[in-house]
C-alpha cells in the first residue's frame, strides 16, 4: 500500500513555448524534482496535471507524509534545490505557489 500523504504543496507553471516536452519529463512523476524529493524522507510522489481548458497551464502536486517532512527535505537539500530551480528556469514563463495545505481527514 502506499505511504499515506498529510501534506500538499502545489505550483502552477506555463512553460515556454516549445519546450513543453522538456518541461513534462522534468516535471513529472519520473522527472528531476521527483528524484531530488524521493531524497527526502516523508516524501510520497509528485503528479503533474495539464488544464483541460488552458493546455500551457500546468500544476504540480507534491504529496508528503507531513509539512515537517517537506521543511527538513527543504532544509537539507537547499542547495540542489536552489541548483535545479535554476536550471529550469529557461523552461517556465510562469512559476507560482498556489499554496500548501493539509489532508482533512474524519
Amino acid at each position: 500500500m502506499a505511504e499515506e500523504w498529510g501534506y500538499l504543496v502545489v505550483w502552477q507553471f506555463r512553460p515556454r513555448p516549445g519546450t513543453e516536452r522538456h518541461f513534462e519529463k522534468t516535471y513529472g512523476p519520473d522527472g528531476s524534482w521527483a528524484r531530488l524529493f524521493a531524497k527526502g524522507e516523508g516524501f510520497v510522489r509528485t503528479e503533474l496535471n495539464r488544464d483541460l481548458k488552458d493546455p500551457q497551464r500546468y500544476l504540480t502536486l507534491d504529496y508528503w507524509t507531513t509539512k515537517e517532512a517537506y521543511k527538513a527535505f527543504r532544509a537539507k537539500h537547499a542547495a540542489e534545490y536552489a541548483a535545479i530551480d535554476s536550471e529550469c528556469e529557461a523552461l517556465t514563463l510562469e512559476e507560482t505557489s498556489l499554496g500548501e495545505f493539509s489532508r482533512v481527514t474524519g
